[in-house]
């Protein structure tokens, strides 16, 4: 019987792994259009293929198709509803600017409510790479004679940096749900198998939002810090809910995975393949997709085996 510590401390350890995909602002080194579309389209792959065979198949073995067909619907719809009602972005690439500009604690204050008053287009306008030998790309922002221009473009940066981590977020509530969910439905392999997969997926993740969050100069500890919380907090506070929630009412297993699988699945065709497939690399994207399914399956044989 698996036990609520065992819960948050799997669940933690998928969240944390968020913070891995942090790691390459150690080396500040400009990471191309192509790799970073081959990574969103690798944890699309993980995510078709979690949502299939950890989510759908089965729930469908511990329920009816139309228990699970109905959450799958409410979950898609809901991950749709809650894109429309929490103001963010599809992750962008864009070169990392130097050290300096905002800081930590800056980051903290800046309300990501304020962007509501900007609309995608606005934010557009920054979201192609710096070119070396710029202006914005050759300012140094502990000058205080730097332009207005390239402080107010770090600033758009952060609050952009700040709209993907709060998207990261909401997509890892039905993550985190489902692992708590399979756990308290007596399916520990199946809660294993989501738990590798998603930790997988995590690091992708966490790339899309340490990228423009270094944009602004914040230190490289305060962007890991930031990155591993936005995928920490919310898959162990989800996990938590839906361990308790299937622990009072039995037999929701079904309609909760079909929820989770939904979410999931809405969360790769609305954000993850348009985001992959925006710089002319989707055959890179496409590639890696097929690569992250096939890495699913095998590790769900492993696993379940």
């Amino acid at each position: 019987m698996t036990t609520l510590p065992t819960v948050v401390a799997v669940s933690g350890v998928t969240g944390i792994a968020t913070g891995l995909g942090a790691l390459p602002v150690f080396f500040r080194t400009r990471v191309t259009h192509r790799v970073y579309d081959a990574a969103l389209g690798l944890a699309a792959g993980l995510m078709v293929a979690a949502s299939v065979f950890g989510l759908i198949l089965p729930g469908m073995e511990e329920g009816t198709l139309t228990a699970v067909m109905t959450g799958l619907l409410l979950g898609g719809i809901g991950l749709l509803a809650g894109n429309y009602a929490v103001p963010h972005l599809h992750a962008q690439y864009r070169e990392w600017l130097p050290e300096g500009g905002a800081t930590g604690d800056d980051a903290a204050a800046m309300s990501v409510s304020d962007e509501t008053e900007r609309s995608d287009r606005e934010l557009s306008e920054f979201a192609d790479p710096v070119e070396p030998g710029t202006a914005a790309a050759s300012a140094d922002p502990a000058d205080p004679s730097e332009s207005a221009d390239a402080a107010a473009e770090r600033e758009v940066t952060l609050r952009k940096a700040l709209l993907i981590g709060g998207a990261i977020t909401l997509h890892n509530a039905p993550e985190g749900l489902a692992i708590g969910v399979a756990f308290a439905s007596g399916l520990e392999e199946v809660a294993l198998v989501l738990a590798v997969v998603i930790g997988l997926q995590n690091v992708p993740d966490g790339f899309a939002f340490a990228v423009p969050m270094a944009d602004t100069g914040m230190s490289n500890l305060r962007v890991i810090w930031y990155t591993t919380l936005s995928g920490l907090v919310p898959q162990v506070v989800a996990s938590v809910f839906g361990f308790l929630l299937v622990s009072v009412a039995a037999g929701l297993f079904p309609v909760a995975s079909g929820f989770a699988a939904g979410a999931m699945l809405a969360v790769v065709f609305r954000e993850l393949i348009p985001s992959s497939h925006g710089h002319g690399h989707a055959d890179a994207a496409t590639g890696a997709f097929l690569v992250g399914f096939v890495l699913l399956v095998v590790v769900d044989a492993v696993i379940v085996v």
